[in-house]
């Protein structure tokens, strides 16, 4: 049996109501934990894009995209190990304006960690983030240090390294 490895999971559909406790239930059912999930609009007109983050074994993710084709109203289930995709994550920190405006070493860890402030009022400014878990992990606890007033998270967002895009590949599926 091979060892469990992190996947992506791409799940094109159109929006349906209860699909994403549908696509839950086929995980829990399994007790396999879904470590991060994000739904959006793709690049196709009226699709939606749901991307899963699980640790799986390869077998395991098999009769799930299967599964998930068969009991779920999807156009298309794939998945991607790390290798295939560029991915990332964004976060948001609040953190006390006065940390922004009497602490020069606020202003180095937003220029080393490649962050930006987008927000700043005489309460609090928002910092945001994107990059690898192990990067926004790495600044939360610099960060935190600080005093984090509040902090918010996405799961991951990926695109795959393929040479046809995603957009071709369904045409041609639903064609």
């Amino acid at each position: 049996m091979s060892t469990k490895n992190t996947y992506t999971i791409s799940i094109y559909t159109e929006n349906n109501i209860g699909l994403l406790n549908r696509i839950s239930a086929i995980f829990q059912r399994r007790h396999i934990n879904i470590e991060s999930i994000n739904s959006s609009s793709s690049e196709i007109k009226s699709v939606s894009r749901i991307t899963l983050l699980v640790k799986i074994t390869e077998e395991q993710m098999k009769k799930i995209i299967g599964q998930i084709e068969k009991q779920v109203e999807v156009i298309k289930a794939f998945y991607h190990t790390d290798e295939e995709t560029v991915y990332q994550e964004s976060c948001l920190f609040k953190l006390s304006t006065n940390l922004l405006t009497d602490n020069d070493e606020i202003q180095t860890i937003i220029n080393q960690s490649k962050s930006r402030v987008i927000n700043v009022n005489k309460n609090f400014f928002v910092l945001e983030k994107s990059g690898s878990k192990e990067e926004v992990e790495e600044l939360y606890h610099i960060l935190d240090k600080h005093g984090i007033k509040q902090f918010v998270r996405s799961g991951r967002i990926a695109i795959t390294k393929e040479e046809m895009p995603v957009s071709k590949l369904l045409q041609l599926i639903t064609a």
